[in-house]
């Protein structure tokens, strides 16, 4: 492919609307251009690298014994309304009707749409298992679309779907695409972790995240570097507090707090320690009012509460809800004398004593026992997990690092097929439903996440796996007739080897090329000039490390190629 040829709109200035290093470049380098929040338009580099990336996913997804189907992006809302996620998955389901007034959405993903194809093509146990995926476009309405590709509203996806006849089938099923998740991204050159993580909206028993590690990552993940236990912030558990008896403690007493309603400000007034505060959080779980409670330098988490709860949505109460409740401005809520279900975190079993809302302003409660003086619903855990905790598997050290997620596997079990009436007959011909597994690669987002994961100063540094060329020969003379020929012979010979090569013939100067080829970020760059020509050379640069040389026209594929073996020898060290 030349350069004056194919359509590469480079930009010099870094967009003032792009946020994060992957998004800043793949505008720069003149691969996807914004149409509307979160819809962008890919340009052709940018269709080369998503073709690249799925390639790898279409040959590991074949290899696992996944047939490759095609589905509607447009849905019927009949079908949403089958599985009861019509009104439950909330407005990222862009919902409209067509000229009959039928209900529709588009697409967020899939799983009405292949159960109902499952449910009118199996009848037997004999037809099962049956894996298929697609890679397809999607369309979440995200309430607030950022980061270019990585939170856009349009995306492209490849979406799996299995449905087995018995539990340990669907399991293997799982394993199947587990395994075959880490050669995809193994293969696909990312630094990768798969962790344990909440099901969300698509629902089901058990999951797991693929994260690509990356400080500008959305999600937090929780390490232990000791057993490799790993799992996002929302699914991280927290191990069990030691059982102990905590001291007497003695009645409780009101306070004075004017104007303290922090964490903060009420254990500075007090002469406290934030471990010795209660904070009374108010949620809504599925319509109705319930409290949390944490102590006071800890978080709720928000997804094991509604977990705990078994609540189909829950979220913080607002002001008005919470006065009502507690009689109190917002700030001064307290367990003590609160007439709504609470549920307390585990860590406040382990001791007494705490300072407490006292559910009237300008005050808190002191001395207070949360078993003595209080009606706790349930304890559980219901806390974000922090660095001061301990794995929850093996009691190691716990980290907190940040990851992109590009991949998801869910077990669903029976959610949808009970729901829809996706049924075979078994061995014995009874009616029994379809167990079923879904799983996820944001073929998009790999391309954002990869740029994150390698980049440098002067641009993007592509792994040789999803790099749109492989290398990028630069013509620094164009107008030279003996040099536009020997750059032409030597186009040639790679493209007859098999090499995908970009001739730059561009009338530009050798500087802007020299640019334009550090911010495209293919990992191998050829250089030939009048000087370079009359010596007898091909210059060179390793794009990952920087590291020039030079190659001889006269023997020049033969020392291409071992060129190129020590360059991807070096990737694959890296990646090691």
């Amino acid at each position: 492919m030349r350069f004056s040829s194919f359509y590469i709109p480079t930009l010099k200035e870094t967009p003032a609307d792009a946020e994060v290093v992957s998004h800043q470049l793949l505008v720069r380098a003149g691969m996807i251009r914004r149409l509307a929040s979160g819809l962008y338009t890919y340009l052709p580099l940018g269709v080369r690298l998503l073709d690249k990336i799925a390639k790898v996913v279409r040959e590991e997804m074949n290899a696992a014994g996944f047939n490759e189907i095609l589905m509607p992006m447009v849905q019927p809302g009949d079908l949403w309304r089958e599985s009861g996620r019509w009104e439950k998955y909330g407005k990222e389901l862009l919902r409209f009707r067509d000229r009959n007034e039928r209900d529709y959405c588009l697409g967020p993903t899939h799983e009405e749409v292949v159960t109902d194809l499952a449910r009118d093509e199996i009848r037997s146990y004999r037809q099962l298992p049956l894996r298929v995926y697609q890679i397809q476009t999607k369309f979440r309405d995200e309430i607030r679309p950022r980061f270019g590709l990585m939170r856009g509203r349009e995306f492209v996806m490849k979406d799996a779907y299995s449905f087995d006849a018995s539990i340990p089938d669907a399991e293997k099923s799982y394993q199947v695409m587990y395994e075959a998740y880490k050669r995809v991204f193994g293969r696909l050159g990312l630094k990768f972790r798969p962790v344990e993580a909440d099901t969300g909206s698509i629902g089901g028993s058990f999951s797991h995240e693929f994260m690509v590690l990356a400080d500008t990552g959305e999600d937090t993940i929780a390490v232990c570097a000791d057993c490799g236990y790993a799992a996002n912030l929302e699914r991280a558990e927290i191990a069990a507090p030691k059982a102990s008896e905590p001291s007497q403690c003695p009645p409780v007493a009101r306070v004075a707090t004017p104007g303290a309603h922090t964490v903060e400000q009420v254990t500075a007034m007090l002469g406290k320690s934030p471990k010795e505060l209660v904070k009374t959080m108010l949620f809504v779980a599925d319509g109705k009012p319930v409290a949390a409670l944490v102590r006071g330098d800890r978080e709720v988490n928000e997804i094991k509460l509604g977990k705990f709860l078994n609540a189909d949505k829950i979220e913080l109460a607002g002001r008005e809800i919470v006065e009502r409740c507690t009689g109190a401005p917002v700030g001064f809520a307290g367990p003590v004398g609160l007439d709504i279900p609470i549920y307390a975190d585990n860590e406040l079993a382990c001791a007494s004593g705490y300072v407490t809302g006292a559910n009237e302003g300008d005050a808190h409660l002191v001395n207070v026992d949360l078993k003595r003086d209080c009606e706790i619903a349930a304890w559980g855990d219901l806390r974000q997990i922090s660095e001061t905790d301990r794995c929850p598997r093996c009691g190691g050290a716990i980290g907190l690092t940040r990851g992109i997620e590009v991949g998801h596997v869910f077990m669903l079990g029976t959610k949808y097929s009970e729901a829809m009436g996706a049924t075979f007959l078994d061995e014995q011909g009874e009616e029994k439903p379809m167990i079923q597994g879904c799983y996820g690669i944001g073929v998009s987002r790999i391309g954002a996440a990869a740029i994150e994961q390698n980049h440098d100063r002067a641009g993007i540094v592509f792994p040789p796996q999803i790099s749109p060329f492989s290398c990028i020969l630069l013509n620094l003379d164009p107008g030279k007739p003996e040099v536009a020929e020997a750059a032409e012979r030597i186009y040639k010979d790679l493209l007859d080897s098999g090499e995908e090569v970009l001739l730059d013939d561009r009338s530009e100067r050798p500087g802007v090329k020299f640019n334009d080829a550090d911010l495209l970020g293919f990992p191998m760059q050829l250089v030939l000039g009048g000087k370079g020509l009359a010596r007898g050379v091909v210059e060179t640069k390793d794009r990952r490390t920087g590291e020039k040389g030079e190659l001889p026209l006269a023997n020049f594929m033969p020392a291409f190629t071992e060129w190129k073996q020590k360059v991807l020898a070096g990737w694959e060290r890296q990646q090691a």
